[in-house]
């Protein structure tokens, strides 16, 4: 038995919470992971995970077990990578998810850039509006627009996205200009809502105007929750709704949409980059994390804050 082997094919079962999870991540045959993990407990004499048809958990000296190998095997990929000149050259497979309009107008056009500077790492990037969990998804960061809830991920604020309240000359035309924000609560404007896909529910529109601060659900006819989707849901004349300066800019340049209530503002969303904690001195982590921020900073939608906290993210309103 591979004594590594074993402790890293444990240690994705734990953070996965299933074997058949943590053989996927490792492109490992199930049988194979189950073995390595039987073999452990055989070797030393205890067990360390107790097995139901739903659900993996951990024993007591499974947890105190993986308390002490998850430090030891971060230590071994530290002396690797600075053994191999690793942080000099960063190689690998890195596995990121972003929120579909940041993905498509931000980070994907300057890919060509990161791929230029770093040959050696591929990226498998996935796009979604939903909440992932990085851990149980092997994922190694995401960036996601919201407030930060979960204590026990890694995060990096790279900025403020900015909101602006806009509808169609199509909808203006036929329902008017809203004179307040209550007006979308009336029967003569409708909205365009994003809800949550996590809670289901959608996300109030928040109106701020001096010492005046208001938050209103709209009369809806469509409500969405993915980002492109909302944005061509406004651009189609169904209603007023607030989304990101930057991706309503063009638009608003063009004509396609139109500014409304411009006295009243929304307050900005914080942008982060989000890693697990195990993952923090990951060279190929490390260096698209520096990538983002430099991405980030100095744009119109983002002022670069760059500043790391000990917290989780809430995708409380995707990008």
């Amino acid at each position: 038995m591979d004594r590594i082997q074993a402790m890293q094919v444990f240690a994705r079962v734990v953070e996965t919470g299933s074997f058949t999870r943590a053989a996927e991540s490792l492109n490992l045959p199930k049988g194979s992971v189950t073995k390595l993990v039987q073999q452990l407990e055989a070797r030393l004499k205890v067990r360390l995970l107790n097995r139901t048809t739903r659900q993996v958990t951990l024993t007591a000296d499974g947890a105190a077990y993986y308390e002490r190998t998850s430090r030891l095997l971060n230590d071994l990929d530290d002396i690797e990578a600075s053994m191999s000149n690793a942080q000099a050259n960063p190689s690998g497979r890195l596995r990121v998810d972003v929120g579909t309009s940041v993905a498509r107008l931000i980070v994907i056009p300057a890919l060509p850039e990161f791929c230029r500077r770093y040959p050696d790492i591929s990226i498998d990037l996935g796009v979604t509006d939903r909440m992932v969990d990085l851990i149980g998804d092997n994922v190694d960061c995401v960036i996601r627009g919201g407030e930060l809830l979960e204590q026990s991920l890694v995060a990096r604020r790279v900025g403020n996205m900015r909101l602006v309240t806009v509808a169609a000359p199509s909808y203006l035309r036929e329902r008017g200009q809203p004179k307040h924000p209550s007006d979308l609560e009336s029967d003569g404007h409708t909205t365009v809502n994003y809800f949550s896909t996590r809670t289901g529910r959608p996300y109030p529109h928040v109106f701020e105007r001096g010492d005046d601060a208001l938050e209103v659900s709209g009369r809806y006819k469509v409500s969405v929750n993915e980002a492109n989707a909302h944005l061509a849901a406004v651009l189609a004349g169904l209603g007023v709704s607030q989304v990101a300066e930057f991706g309503a800019a063009p638009h608003l340049r063009s004509g396609d949409l139109v500014e409304v209530l411009p006295g009243w503002t929304r307050p900005a969303i914080p942008l982060h980059v989000v890693y697990p904690p195990n993952r923090h001195l990951s060279a190929k982590v490390r260096a698209f994390v520096d990538w983002v921020v430099e991405l980030f900073d100095g744009r119109e939608h983002a002022a670069p804050l760059g500043q790391r906290r000990d917290d989780g993210l809430s995708n409380s309103l995707s990008a």
